[in-house]
């Protein structure tokens, strides 16, 4: 089954749950994991089964990365706010790195995200 991680910045958090609810029927069809604040939000805003890793800037990111350097990944949607500085950038910064590493599919805005997991339904 297709593994997706969906990651928003606390900003980006509402843009993801409007896009989750969306896409809510072809989300279901995949594994999804979050980081913890917003695995928590999307819970309280849809009906996704979602598993909740620690909260970003306690390592989530890192959390996310580490599945995809063991290739337990396909792809990420991470909504990221570009225009504030975030405390935890190094780890962003490294799941970023990793993805690139290792090919795996990132959406970092709705319009890639919407290409991501439509892409893998076919």
């Amino acid at each position: 089954m297709t593994r997706i991680a969906l990651i928003a910045h606390d900003e980006k958090k509402p843009d993801l749950i409007e896009f989750a609810r969306t896409h809510e029927r072809q989300l279901r069809e995949y594994e999804l994991v979050a980081t913890g604040t917003t695995g928590k939000r999307l819970l309280e805003g849809t009906d996704l089964e979602i598993e909740r890793k620690e909260s970003g800037p306690l390592g989530g990111d890192l959390m996310i990365g580490a599945e995809v350097a063991a290739g337990a990944l396909d792809g990420i949607v991470f909504l990221r706010d570009p225009l504030r500085a975030q405390p935890h950038e190094p780890d962003i910064s490294a799941l970023l790195r990793i993805c690139d590493v290792h090919d795996t599919a990132l959406a970092t805005n709705l319009a890639s995200a919407t290409f991501l997991i439509e892409g893998f339904a076919e």
